[in-house]
């Protein structure tokens, strides 16, 4: 699992290092790619190997005949790209990706659970700012 919240920059050819937890946990568990696509709230969301091929069988059960499903997979798989973290754990962030998320040269890393989220410094600030307050409604809403 991805946990934590980290900054870091983008290099000159776009290129992110991952935090060193996630380093070692890659390195524990043998990760040797992930997949990195348009999330949703302008963020980009990275998957290892193993958690691609589950959300992608989840999306593959899904009706192709509805429209909405449709678009999704659509906007969802077009802009997915296969990474391999160098060496030194750095990925290459495609220019459609980043692009998409508005990401200009700092970027926040965030683990959440089964994926890995990369946001906008500016954009997770304002995502952050915008729903802290909100946290304890919806902790009570969702449980």
């Amino acid at each position: 699992m991805w946990y934590g919240e980290y900054k870091h920059n983008l290099d000159e050819k776009d290129r992110f290092v991952l935090p060193a937890k996630f380093r070692a946990r890659i390195k524990k568990e043998g990760i040797k790619k992930f997949y990195i696509t348009r999330g949703l709230d302008n963020c980009l969301f990275m998957f290892s190997e193993s958690e691609w091929k589950k959300t992608e069988e989840k999306f593959r059960s899904l009706s192709f005949t509805k429209q909405e499903v449709r678009f999704f997979n659509r906007f969802y798989f077009s802009g997915a790209y296969e990474v391999v973290p160098d060496a030194q754990g750095r990925v290459l962030l495609p220019s459609l990706l980043k692009e998409f998320a508005r990401i200009k040269r700092e970027i926040v890393i965030v683990g959440v659970s089964d994926r890995i989220e990369i946001w906008d410094k500016d954009l997770w600030r304002e995502f952050y700012e915008e729903n802290r307050e909100r946290l304890e409604k919806m902790a009570e809403d969702i449980f």
